[in-house]
Formats: structure tokens, C-alpha cells, sequence
């Protein structure tokens, strides 16, 4: 295979991948919204609670991304800003009351199909293919480093 098609290869993986409906055609929250209830979620089961920029470093968007969808969600009634006690900058990202059962019936349509997609293609298929995909994303993590150092040197 010539390095074009390795290339055409990823970028059609990649957009399978993002295509997949695990929810079952059954989706009141969008793919960022469900990741960003789970991280809220993972922080209120520790006890705490989570600002819109960590939620920003976790999801990998801009922190304006983060506000505009916490706004959204927010005027639906998914999620809460609670102020911080002792910082008037800081706004806590909360559950709404409704949410959680919202999340977790929307996590049960996912969690069949994913059930369903290791029961026809092997538990041990699959994962040695998550292995082999870590181990590639940090070939690739490694390779776009290298590439960053080089433009560094190339900019001096």
C-alpha cells in the first residue's frame, strides 16, 4: 500500500468512527454533550465539581466552545452554573435535577450497541484491536512532536 492510501485510509476510519450511532437513533444530548455530562458526573461521584475550562482540556475544544455549549444546555435544563464560594470568577458546572436520568438512559442505548458490536466481532478481537490503536496513537503522538520540534528549529 503507497503512503496516500495509509493516509485515505485514516481519514475514512476516522470518519467511520465519528459516524457510528451508538445512541441508537435515540439522542437527546450531541456526542459533546454526552462526554461533558459524563465528566460532570465523574466529578460529582469524587465529590467535586468541575469548571468550563477543565472541561474544555478534557473534551479537547476551546474554552468558548465550552461556554456556548454549557449556555445551550443550560437554557435546556440539562445542566447548572453555580458560583464559587470564594472565587467570583470560577462558575461550577452542576447536573440539573433531570439530567442524570437523561444521561444514563442515553448510556444504556450505547452501551447495547457497543455490547452488541463485541459480541459479533470477539471480545479478544477487539481488544487487540484498542492495543494496536495505542499504540498507534502514540506513534502518531510521537511522530507530530517530532514534526513541532523541526518547525521550531526551521523558525530559529
Amino acid at each position: 500500500m503507497e503512503i496516500n492510501e495509509y493516509l485515505i485510509k485514516s481519514f475514512e476510519l476516522m470518519r467511520t468512527m465519528e459516524n457510528v450511532d451508538f445512541f441508537d437513533g435515540i439522542s437527546h444530548l450531541s456526542r459533546t454533550e454526552f462526554r461533558l455530562l459524563r465528566e460532570v458526573i465523574l466529578e460529582e461521584e469524587k465529590g467535586q465539581h468541575i469548571i468550563s475550562s477543565e472541561l474544555a482540556r478534557r473534551l479537547g475544544v476551546t474554552r468558548s466552545a465550552i461556554s456556548q455549549i454549557v449556555t445551550k444546555m443550560e437554557n435546556r435544563g440539562i445542566v447548572n452554573r453555580i458560583d464559587s464560594p470564594t472565587d467570583r470568577k470560577i462558575a461550577y458546572i452542576c447536573l440539573s435535577d433531570s439530567s442524570r436520568a437523561l444521561f444514563e438512559a442515553q448510556c444504556a442505548k450505547a452501551n447495547e450497541t457497543m455490547r452488541r458490536v463485541v459480541e459479533i466481532y470477539g471480545e479478544d478481537r477487539i481488544k487487540k484491536f484498542f492495543a494496536e490503536y495505542d499504540e498507534l496513537h502514540k506513534v502518531v503522538r510521537r511522530v507530530e512532536k517530532e514534526r513541532a520540534e523541526e518547525h521550531k528549529t526551521q523558525e530559529k
